[in-house]
């Protein structure tokens, strides 16, 4: 059967899913005449049978046409049933496919594709051999290689040195700055200027101590630029010159007796009574503030007006807070710093701000006696004298006095603040307004024999009121004269706390506490793990315990305890998993072995299981460790 009756065969159909496609540039005569040619062509197809079509499955498949595997005659009927006549070169450029897609086995229908080979896209072959040796040698892509090359290398190069110089250049981690010399103490508390000799420095020696402390009178305050006054501190600095004790001194800025150039310049010129609460004419008082600790008016009579006078008789109230006041204190700090002092401590200084409306006080809520009443100081919470707003920003001004005048100075207070909040800036959360405050009772609480307070909670809300981060100053005259506690206990206890001891030279804790003990004490503050280390709690009723550890890897922990009872206690404290069972003892309270018996006897650089460890009565341990890393 010749192709062109087996492609009418199979459209006979009237399904319009068969279609007869003809081949492109082929006309309709040219078909014919093909059709014509005899049936001897050796060009022969496959019959698509009938059966084949029954069988399929309702999905249509594809079915090439192919050709018979037979010898090909010479006669060119081939060609002339493909009626090459004039369209030999068009069939030559175009390669089409043709196959049959049986559809409905049913009808018989069929699908003719007449497509170009690989989905009539051209397939690309790229250039050859010889095409490309046409450009291995040409100049321009041989130079350009060349750039490429040396570009490559250059800039690897590059980057190579530029890693290797920000691993040099790159800044090191900076180790940790030390305390300056008035966090770090002890701080040695002497009498007035006009008392000092040279034992003194032997004193200062004892307990290592920092800075040595001066009390300057409160009438000299604005004087210390009189010959007389300016010799004896003169003298004070001569006199530790060559030590590595600081001078510091205790002021009292905020009253002047009548004689002093501040009240006669006042009485002559009026515009300069701004620095005094100064009330003229009147014939009785303007309120009912009393002087301080008494029962009589504050206010005194001066000429035709009222001046206040809560302190002594004779000396007049100034207002720290005026722009006088500000200029006048300023002078005499800066010239005190010339002098060779370093640090300062300012006495009465909730007083320092007073209410401009001269308000009566009001009844104290809670009054601390009973039997006081309207004539006695303590009757009244004196809301208008003391802890005015702003008070932090006005030392805060003197402060910077200090630090523009000495990059040593510091600035604090020589009486506990009792109010921490008021002490602290107005516009820097949490920052007071000084450097070092004194704050808390924890000292007395820690040297009574039985005290009314839980010692943990007592150390617990001292921090927490004051500030997490404070830096407080631990007043050791707040030991107790009849203390059963060992004072280096209380001493090595105190001392690893975040602050700075001061230690009256009078008072109990430094007589009885060897200078061995001290120099322990001063070891210890010098570390990392002290003056960087964080802070935290732990207790084992009645035992109270902290401990000071760097977050840095490398630096030893401290683990400090304290037993107050008169039995030796076992510390079964609830330790945490970055703390060992086992520590070794670093120092302990020098009557630590006398009070225990020999099983429970410690050694330096001893090892001790905390589990097991029985603390001695009164005394304190001070314990050694490495953090261990948490899982």
């Amino acid at each position: 059967m010749n192709l062109l009756s087996r492609l009418k065969r199979l459209g006979s159909g009237t399904s319009k899913n068969s279609v007869t496609l003809p081949a492109t540039g082929v006309s309709d005569s040219k078909l014919t005449a093909a059709a014509e040619a005899p049936p001897d062509s050796t060009e022969v197809y496959k019959t698509i049978t009938e059966d084949k079509f029954l069988g399929a499955s309702a999905k249509p498949e594809k079915v090439d046409m192919v050709q018979d595997e037979k010898v090909a005659h010479g006669d060119g009927a081939d060609e002339q049933m493909l009626g090459l006549n004039g369209v030999e070169d068009k069939l030559a450029e175009r390669r089409d496919e043709v196959k049959f897609v049986k559809g409905d086995h049913q009808n018989g229908d069929a699908k003719i594709d007449i497509g170009t080979v690989n989905g009539g896209k051209p397939a690309f072959t790229g250039m050859s051999k010889e095409e490309l040796m046409k450009y291995a040698n040409d100049t321009f892509w041989v130079r350009l290689r060349w750039i490429f090359f040396v570009g490559f290398w250059a800039i690897w190069v590059g980057m190579l040195v530029g890693a290797i110089l920000i691993i040099i250049g790159a800044p090191k981690c900076a180790a940790p700055q030390p305390l300056p010399w008035y966090k770090r103490g002890p701080h040695a508390k002497f009498g007035s200027v006009d008392t000092c000799s040279r034992e003194d420095i032997q004193v200062a020696k004892k307990i290592v101590s920092a800075g040595a402390i001066y009390e300057l009178p409160a009438a000299l305050t604005y004087d210390v630029k009189k010959p007389e006054v300016e010799e004896q501190i003169k003298h004070l600095v001569a006199l530790y010159q060559g030590s590595d004790t600081r001078i510091i001194l205790d002021l009292t800025p905020n009253y002047v007796a009548k004689e002093s150039q501040l009240v006669q310049d006042a009485i002559a010129n009026p515009e300069k009574r701004s620095a005094f609460v100064w009330v003229s004419g009147g014939s009785s008082p303007p309120n009912n503030w009393l002087k301080v600790g008494g029962n009589r008016s504050a206010w005194e009579k001066l000429e035709d007006s009222y001046v206040l006078s809560q302190f002594q008789d004779g000396y007049f109230d100034l207002k720290m807070n005026s722009t006088f006041i500000r200029n006048e204190f300023g002078g005499v700090l800066k010239h005190l710093v010339g002098l060779g002092v370093h640090g300062f401590r300012l006495k009465n200084t909730k007083f320092f701000v007073l209410s401009d409306g001269l308000e009566n006080e009001v009844t104290s809520a809670v009054p601390k006696d009973r039997n006081w009443g309207p004539g006695d100081y303590g009757f009244y919470d004196h809301k208008q004298t003391t802890f005015q707003t702003g008070l932090g920003d006005v030392l805060y001004d003197y402060l910077s006095i200090v630090k523009n005048a000495s990059e040593e100075g510091f600035l604090s207070v020589a009486e506990d603040v009792i109010q921490p909040q008021a002490y602290k800036l107005s516009t820097v959360a949490d920052a007071y307004g000084i450097d070092i405050p004194i704050y808390g009772d924890l000292i007395k609480v820690l040297s009574e024999s039985k005290p009314k307070k839980s010692l943990q909670k007592d150390l617990e809300n001292t921090f927490a009121l004051s500030g997490k981060n404070s830096w407080l100053q631990w007043n050791f005259a707040d030991v107790s004269l009849d203390t059963p506690q060992d004072p280096s206990a209380l001493a090595m206890f105190v001392s690893l706390l975040p602050g700075v001891p001061v230690v009256p030279v009078a008072a109990v804790a430094y007589q009885n506490i060897t200078e061995e003990t001290y120099r322990q004490i001063t070891v210890l503050r010098k570390s990392a793990s002290y003056m960087h280390g964080e802070l935290s709690y732990y207790q084992a009723d009645p035992l109270v315990a902290f401990s000071r550890q760097r977050i840095k890897s490398g630096n030893p922990g401290y683990f400090v305890i304290f037993n107050p009872t008169d039995l030796p206690q076992a510390s079964n404290f609830t330790i945490p998993k970055n703390l060992p069972d086992k520590m070794t003892v670093s120092y302990f309270s020098e009557k630590y072995n006398n009070n225990v018996e020999n099983a429970n006897k410690v050694s330096h650089s001893g090892r001790v299981n905390l589990k097991d460890l029985k603390v001695a009565p009164h005394s304190s341990i001070i314990l050694t460790y490495v953090p261990e890393k948490a899982e």
